[in-house]
């Protein structure tokens, strides 16, 4: 099956892409990536990734035309598989029939998730909050009534998304998409049962905060990502970022950590198998 036709999407990223990282020996995953905006052979992407040890990745809708070429780029290759959600950025803008469109693709083979979603309270002016809450608690609805988990952007709004989570009862399985809080909210996710997702943004140099977050979020509740094409880790911050990166982060949760890369490699991959149910 040939791959779906990206749609056109702003925020790629220009620049020559960086080297390879050394392999890991025990594989590991990307749990987060816009493969659409990558703007790259998806073949080329995933053949990178694995021969550096990253065998699967889990493509990100963020509205109704990336969702449904996330879900046809799962459906055309066995190492991706799809989430499906409405960015908290485009919830005001979201009318019936998207929801519709949501809710159908939510229970195609091969999504594995509702997301992302969530709030975001650093970009989106406060008028409109009210609309990403409202667009939050129906993408919670569709993750409980599609099994599927619950993939969450958070930015600037944690105790708001913990009010939220709370009030309409979470999902079985939760992911903090590219967690952004400091060690305390790490320990009030982890109280919760909610996964943390880390980013290459662990590695920049004030990112102490998250860093914190990391050594104290408990093993089994780790996952990896790249947010590709964003969020490239150290030594290439603001180089294109894809999933063959990984193991940059990977080592870096390691070393906050004080485990090897191969525990963390192995931790990842036990806690995607278990959220994510494949």
């Amino acid at each position: 099956m040939t791959e779906p036709v990206r749609t056109s999407r702003s925020g790629q990223r220009r620049g020559e892409p960086p080297p390879a990282p050394p392999a890991l020996t025990t594989p590991a995953l990307d749990s987060h990536c816009h493969l659409d905006l990558i703007n790259r052979d998806i073949g080329e992407v995933m053949a990178e990734a694995k021969a550096v040890g990253i065998e699967r990745v889990v493509q990100i809708g963020i509205d109704v035309p990336s969702s449904q070429w996330s879900v046809d780029l799962a459906a055309s290759r066995d190492d991706v598989w799809a989430a499906v959600a409405i960015h908290p950025n485009e919830a005001s803008d979201t009318d019936e029939a998207a929801w519709k469109a949501i809710a159908g693709l939510a229970r195609r083979d091969r999504v594995v998730a509702i997301g992302e979603t969530g709030l975001d309270h650093f970009r989106t002016p406060q008028e409109q909050w009210q609309a990403q809450e409202t667009s939050f608690r129906r993408h919670i609805a569709i993750a409980k009534e599609s099994g599927r988990a619950l993939v969450i952007h958070d930015r600037d709004a944690h105790d708001d998304v913990l009010r939220v989570l709370d009030s309409e009862g979470a999902p079985e399985q939760v992911v903090f998409h590219c967690f952004s809080g400091d060690a305390d909210f790490a320990r009030r996710c982890a109280d919760g049962g909610y996964v943390m997702s880390f980013a290459g943004n662990v590695t920049f140099k004030n990112a102490q905060d998250l860093r914190d977050a990391a050594a104290v979020a408990p093993l089994d509740q780790l996952l990896v990502e790249t947010d590709g094409p964003f969020l490239t880790p150290m030594p290439h911050r603001g180089a294109p970022n894809a999933p063959y990166l990984v193991p940059l982060t990977v080592r870096a949760l390691a070393e906050v950590k004080g485990v090897s890369e191969d525990e963390i490699a192995a931790a990842v991959t036990a806690t995607a198998a278990r959220v994510f149910g494949w």
